[in-house]
């Protein structure tokens, strides 16, 4: 059975920091590219993070990049998001993703979903 399990969302200060995990299983986790996105109601879900099956290739939404780092280890089956300097307007439930097809920023590229955390930046 595949499971992607999301964790350690939460509320945080405007300017704190959160790191996401996703723990997978049932599926040769090393093999898959991986994606972290993000939804907000009423909003199409928006690609943040990518990180390639190897970890050696990243990509980042424009708004994102230098604050929030993806990475992986394939030996502990999880993909984490660390988020640094957080604004308000990172608020929404944050998604991890498996796929190996193209376009990697596309959701009908990825065969396995978690069922989401949410991240609220707020004073």
């Amino acid at each position: 059975q595949v499971q992607l399990v999301e964790s350690g969302g939460g509320l945080v200060q405007p300017g704190g920091s959160l790191r996401l995990s996703c723990a997978a299983s049932g599926f040769t986790f090393s093999r898959f590219a991986m994606s972290w996105y993000r939804q907000v109601p009423g909003k199409e879900r928006e690609l943040v993070a990518f990180i390639g099956s190897g970890g050696s290739g990243t990509k980042y939404i424009d708004s994102v990049k230098g604050r929030f780092t993806i990475s992986r280890d394939n030996a502990k089956n999880t993909v984490y998001l660390q988020m640094n300097n957080l604004k308000p307007e990172n608020t929404a439930v944050y998604y991890c993703a498996a796929g190996n097809r193209s376009p990697y920023s596309s959701p009908s590229s990825y065969d396995y979903w978690g069922q989401g955390t949410q991240v609220t930046v707020s004073s």
